[in-house]
């Protein structure tokens, strides 16, 4: 016997998608507008408490379809104000989520799968292994989680937690898309923040269907060295990752790449290695983020010293490149770059799952 087929998640259905599944039911395209805007906007999961609905499709929203939210199951504040989420999805999985205050500003830090297959050397989540992707409603109830307990819906969103969001590519651009929508987050595209460590065939292809910042995890500005830290490296090398960051900023005079790189104490922090970063950018428009390095149990290396950071950054300044060094918020809890972990069940999986979802055979 089958097991029974599981109720559409409406979590997991952008505008487009809420209209279909109303005018399907027999409702109005408005009704679905109604639907996505409760859920997001006003943050009502109980399809009864939806007044503007008629009573009948209510009661037919309530028997044919859900809405799962990841379970909160811990909240562990930091002294900076930072939030580390842990989050239990439906089958027992827990990812980690980040709230981010400065000012203002609120930034939120999703994750896009349980773990990760790309085994970068300095990241915590990658010691992990890699179990499955998220849906699409996984990676919005993080935002929608994060909007309850603000009482608005936060500035920014950074997919920069757990995963490689270039990896999940369908439910992360319809999480974007969600995300960006007037009638649920209403986040412009230079407030959602795509990090990826260098999918490159995706990045063509988010350039084609999304409007989003991307930040690439580089590391190192040479291959040698990006081959040791970011094993996705040697299939996707620097000579194509380059043409696909330049293609994606191509014909927005305000859009910049934000390279991201994670300063290793006698690794890649030389000034040598900072010129090595000024030959590679040239011509690309772009921003650098340099991270200090977040130790977690059984890392292999060490963070830079502060002086040489600011020698790194005044070096990479002084060409014309933008370069911040990114201040560590909620280390204390471990939610600091590189720092989330979850639980990842089933680690074995890893290579069936995740090197094959990104066809890249990782040591």
């Amino acid at each position: 016997m089958n097991a029974a087929v599981p109720k559409p998640n409406l979590l997991d259905l952008d505008l487009q998608g809420c209209q279909a599944l109303v005018t399907g039911m027999g409702g109005k395209g408005f009704h679905g507008r109604s639907l996505f805007k409760w859920i997001h906007k006003h943050g009502v999961v109980d399809c009864e408490a939806m007044t503007d609905l008629s009573q009948a499709l209510r009661r037919r929203l309530g028997a044919e379809t859900r809405i799962c939210l990841p379970r909160l199951v811990e909240t562990q504040p930091a002294a900076d104000g930072t939030r580390k989420w842990v989050l239990e999805l439906a089958d027992g999985q827990r990812v980690e989520t980040v709230l981010i205050p400065e000012g203002r500003r609120t930034t939120v830090c999703v994750s896009s799968q349980v773990g990760c297959a790309l085994a970068c050397s300095f990241c915590a989540t990658a010691r992990q292994g890699f179990n499955r992707n998220l849906t699409a409603g996984e990676i919005v109830g993080q935002v929608w989680h994060a909007t309850r307990a603000l009482g608005r819906a936060p500035t920014n969103v950074v997919l920069m937690g757990m995963g490689e969001p270039l990896a999940n590519f369908e439910a992360v651009v319809t999480a974007v898309d969600i995300l960006r929508d007037d009638l649920a987050y209403m986040l412009s595209k230079y407030r959602v923040t795509l990090s990826t460590a260098g999918v490159v065939p995706n990045i063509y292809r988010l350039r084609e269907v999304s409007d989003v910042s991307l930040a690439v995890s580089l590391h190192a500005a040479d291959n040698a060295l990006r081959d040791r830290l970011v094993p996705i490296n040697r299939k996707y090398p620097l000579e194509t990752l380059l043409p696909a960051c330049k293609a994606f900023v191509a014909g927005d005079r305000r859009r910049r790449i934000t390279w991201e790189y994670v300063m290793l104490d006698g690794v890649n922090d030389q000034i040598l290695h900072a010129k090595r970063l000024i030959r590679l950018l040239e011509g690309v428009p772009s921003k650098l983020n340099l991270i200090p390095f977040n130790p977690f149990p059984g890392s292999d290396f060490r963070t830079s010293p502060e002086e040489r950071v600011e020698a790194f950054r005044r070096r990479v300044l002084g060409s014309g490149i933008v370069a911040t060094t990114r201040k560590t918020r909620g280390g204390e809890i471990a939610a600091a770059c590189g720092q989330l972990v979850g639980r990842v069940r089933d680690r074995s999986r890893r290579a069936a799952r995740g090197q094959a979802a990104i066809g890249v055979v990782v040591p």
